[in-house]
């Protein structure tokens, strides 16, 4: 018992844990990510992450909660900038959608969701936080362009509904971003964030300039 202890007192801190597995996705693929492979490359036991973990399910969702909290950080920067609304959704955009084939982040997401059909409540639960997020973040934001007079239905006599938009958008977005990050033949990033601009301007017209 002393000894273990002892382990439990020098272990790596849990940051350096998830950031030692996300890692490992991005350079051996997420099947090569095991409790023994991850323990060898931060020096615990895969016993001692199981301690930790409990499950491999619970250190893949703890790796993406902190791999988004990342992502989160980078977002609301975009998000707050001194920029026309239509310029910062691009780059919501742009940070969504996968780099490319096995983008780590969307290796593991897609991952997780797989796994979600098993999950208990508390799993769903959280999932469901980081995908709040992401849309709360979007609705503000084409809110703000909408009051702003920045965006306006195409289809005279029409309004632009923030919540139904975004989960449209979303939608859209998770759709080609799978494609991408499996790397569908005929599909590739370039083409996808056109369609995704195509979709914008037949919704909210093409980018114009407004005070700032």
């Amino acid at each position: 018992m002393a000894g273990a202890g002892r382990a439990r007192k020098n272990a790596p801190p849990r940051e350096e844990v998830l950031a030692a597995a996300m890692d490992m996705i991005a350079e051996r693929g997420l099947e090569k990510l095991t409790m023994a492979a991850l323990g060898r490359a931060v020096g615990m036991s895969s016993g001692h992450l199981l301690y930790y973990f409990h499950s491999k399910d619970e250190l893949l969702l703890q790796t993406l909660e902190w791999s988004e909290g990342r992502l989160g950080v980078e977002r609301g920067r975009l998000l707050t900038r001194a920029a026309p609304a239509r310029e910062r959704l691009d780059a919501y955009v742009d940070l969504y959608v996968p780099d490319g084939h096995r983008d780590p982040h969307w290796t593991l997401w897609l991952e997780v969701w797989n796994r979600s059909q098993n999950a208990d409540e508390q799993g769903r639960e959280r999932q469901a936080a980081i995908e709040g997020a992401w849309h709360r973040d979007l609705v503000a934001l084409l809110a703000e362009g909408v009051s702003r007079g920045e965006f306006r239905p195409v289809e005279p006599g029409r309004s632009v509904d923030p919540d139904r938009l975004a989960a449209r958008l979303r939608a859209l977005l998770d759709g080609f971003s799978i494609h991408v990050a499996i790397g569908l033949r005929g599909t590739d990033r370039g083409q996808i964030l056109g369609h995704v601009r195509e979709f914008l301007d037949e919704s909210l017209g093409r980018p114009g300039h407004a005070d700032i």
